[in-house]
């Protein structure tokens, strides 16, 4: 049996980190968060040698072990606990070949740990390109360590690799530099108290408050007898250390490094003048954005429409092929529904994370986040914060699971909390026939068409929505957030495929077995709630329905009949008597019964509010100009008159433009934060606010 040993991939953002880890594992990997934290955590299994497998594991990228976020305290941690299970035997400090100067300082920073340090400079294949050559040997005497040249694009350089993480007790484990110069009384003291403990992991202790076994700051300055020194002293510190390591890397770029800048391209540079420009940048990302969302609504609509009517066909055999009961119904109405429901939203999912991958692998996305970040940060949010915003207005989820690329963790809970209110393609059925009922088919100036101007403004509305309250939350947390913004400017680079494939098969997982059990569970209970209720009316509906034609005299066909029967079964349903027991709630909104029980149905999804009034409504076809005509002849049973006015349909758009109808999203709320406080601060909050809103709408309109 081969023997397993912890390999830590550990580098700065854009090294080429994630390519690095796809070549060692392949499809063996998972994604999961860190125990008590959501910072996620990707490990994979990789066969070195015949005797020897590596349990890789890829931290989340770092500058430095001077912890300024929380992805960048879990690497802290992990290599400072030689008692976590993943702590690494080996650690794989990958750079990129044309930034080595700033990859190396967390290299000199990570030797001083005392665990064996491999050196992968990535992006070999662009050196001669870039006018690049490094003296290998020359280098790996001075930094005491061996270097492994990669192309990950190329898939060269992994055989050494791995030839020098299954040697990897033959490296040095002493540091690059003596770091104790800095303060040398200090750390003499420091040395003196704990002669078995490592130096640098004690001044992490002290300078990161950070936890070293049963070591904590306070008891080593306590045991130590040091001077508690100040913030302000231990960053002086800190910025010493930072000036020496600088120092010790120039001196070894100078001898070990060429760079000959005449062979050197400048088309980043013009490229930049140009996406980054001020008023171009703008207008290149929109472009963007227009295109991917095009692609996106177009390309999704086979898959998905291919995916409704699969589900719609199970069931419809489960209901034909399986025995008459509650089983039967449970399988063809509640489970088969309730799995087409998380599966129908793949397509969207994967569109956008590979649209959103193509964009984050070509260098582009950093541009768009430095570009957007000045505007978005007067309202609490981060340049990062752009991509999840324009993203709910395909889909809230993905756009939920796009926050992940925010570091500050008050930045990225606020733009999850706000996500919902841009508008996502799941509220345009409801859009779409309220606004064909209450606004009326003309035009104004003979061009701008009333109906698309309500749609737009909508949109409008939805995202002024989310900048509003994001700029209330940021307010009202109080949590910490860094006021600095730093975003890595990469190099323009072709994508690679297989980073994009398992960056789009990742993220679609996450969601169908994340989300998807929850969804499934509510699925099963709505169900259950609509099938079955209380008493003789629900029990005995088919013959009180029948009795009730004979009496009448109407001559209808069966298939209206069985309409009449299902219509007067989820009247009074479970769901049923939840309707009316909230109309008194929904009534000052100009609502009735019946769209208060479409308004708790659609909490599955907005779009099922048009299904469940076409079951309402005894309509027997779904098509819209079918509901649209029965909806139109509705009457209100409490004011009299229509009840769909101008002022009642205003206040239902505006209901849905801000309320939080959607399991789905707060499933993933719930993944992406680690508990169900947000999401239902989330879904009480943004129901309160709709309701205020539409009751408002209604008052004043009607």
């Amino acid at each position: 049996m081969a023997k397993q040993i912890n390999v830590a991939l550990v580098g700065n953002p854009n090294t080429g980190k994630t390519s690095v880890f796809n070549q060692l594992t392949g499809l063996k990997q998972k994604v999961g968060n860190y125990p008590g934290i959501t910072v996620e955590k990707k490990e994979g299994i990789s066969k070195i040698s015949r005797v020897l497998k590596a349990h890789i594991i890829d931290l989340p990228g770092t500058y430095s072990l001077n912890a300024s976020s929380l992805d960048e305290s879990v690497v802290i941690e992990l290599l400072l606990n030689k008692n976590d299970k993943d702590y690494p035997d080996v650690i794989v400090v990958i750079s990129d070949a044309e930034n080595l100067k700033r990859n190396l300082l967390l290299f000199t920073q990570i030797k001083d740990l005392g665990i064996p340090t491999i050196l992968a400079i990535n992006m070999a294949d662009r050196m001669e390109r870039k006018g690049i050559s490094i003296d290998v040997k020359g280098m790996e005497e001075r930094l005491g360590t061996k270097i492994a040249l990669l192309s990950a694009r190329k898939n060269t350089g992994f055989d050494n690799l791995k030839n020098l993480i299954e040697n990897y007790k033959n490296l040095s484990t002493e540091p690059c530099l003596n770091a104790s110069e800095i303060d040398p009384d200090y750390f003499e003291i420091l040395k003196k108290t704990y002669p078995k403990e490592d130096l640098y992991k004690l001044w992490l202790v002290i300078s990161q408050d950070a936890n070293f076994g049963n070591l904590n700051r306070n008891r080593v300055q306590a045991e130590s007898n040091l001077e508690t020194k100040s913030k302000s002293e231990i960053k002086r510190l800190q910025h010493k250390e930072t000036i020496k390591r600088y120092q010790f890397i120039n001196d070894t770029l100078n001898k070990f490094l060429v760079k000959d800048l005449n062979q050197a391209t400048g088309l980043r540079a013009k490229l930049d003048r140009l996406l980054i420009h001020k008023v171009w940048g703008y207008v290149i990302f929109a472009a963007i954005l227009f295109l991917i969302f095009q692609a996106i609504y177009d390309w999704s609509e086979y898959p998905m429409d291919m995916i409704d009517t699969l589900f719609a066909s199970l069931s419809e055999m489960a209901n034909s092929n399986l025995p008459e009961g509650a089983f039967t119904s449970l399988i063809a109405e509640g489970i088969i529904p309730g799995i087409g429901g998380v599966v129908i939203f793949i397509p969207q999912i994967a569109f956008l994370f590979l649209f959103i991958s193509i964009l984050e692998e070509s260098g582009y996305m950093s541009r768009v986040v430095f570009l957007m970040d000045r505007i978005m940060r007067r309202f609490g949010l981060s340049g990062k914060s752009v991509i999840p915003l324009i993203s709910g207005t395909a889909c809230a989820i993905p756009a939920v699971m796009a926050a992940r690329n925010i570091e500050s963790w008050k930045e990225r809970l606020i733009t999850i909390l706000v996500v919902p209110f841009t508008t996502c393609s799941a509220r345009l059925p409801v859009y779409l026939i309220i606004i064909a009922l209450v606004i009326p088919d003309e035009r104004l100036f003979g061009i701008f068409n009333y109906q698309g101007i309500t749609l737009m403004l909508l949109y409008v509305i939805g995202f002024a929505a989310a900048i509003g309250s994001a700029w209330i939350a940021d307010k009202f947390l109080k949590m910490q957030s860094s006021s600095y913004f730093v975003v890595e400017m990469p190099d323009y680079k072709m994508p690679m495929f297989k980073n994009v494939a398992y960056n789009v098969i990742e993220k679609t997982k996450a969601f169908v077995f994340g989300a998807g059990k929850i969804i499934l569970a509510i699925s099963v209970i709505l169900w259950v709630l609509a099938s079955y209720g209380p008493g003789d009316d629900f029990n005995n509906a088919e013959e009180i329905v029948k009795t009730e034609v004979v009496d009448s005299g109407e001559t209808i066909s069966l298939d209206e009949i069985e309409t009449k029967i299902a219509s007067y079964k989820l009247k009074h349903s479970y769901i049923g008597k939840m309707g009316h027991a909230i109309e008194p709630v929904v009534v000052p909104l100009g609502y009735d019964w019946k769209i208060g029980i479409a308004i708790i149905s659609s909490f599955v999804a907005r779009e099922v509010f048009v299904g469940t009034l076409a079951t309402i409504y005894s309509v027997g076809s779904e098509e819209e100009e079918t509901i649209k005509n029965r909806m139109a002849q509705e009457v209100n049973p409490i004011l009299g008159g229509k009840l769909f006015t101008f002022a009642s349909g205003i206040s239902l758009l505006l209901f849905y433009a801000f309320a939080m109808q959607c399991m789905s999203t707060l499933a993933i709320v719930k993944r992406e934060t680690g508990t169900w406080k947000w999401p239902l601060i989330q879904f009480f909050g943004m129901s309160a606010f709709a309701y205020i809103v539409a009751l408002i709408a209604f008052q004043l309109l009607k």
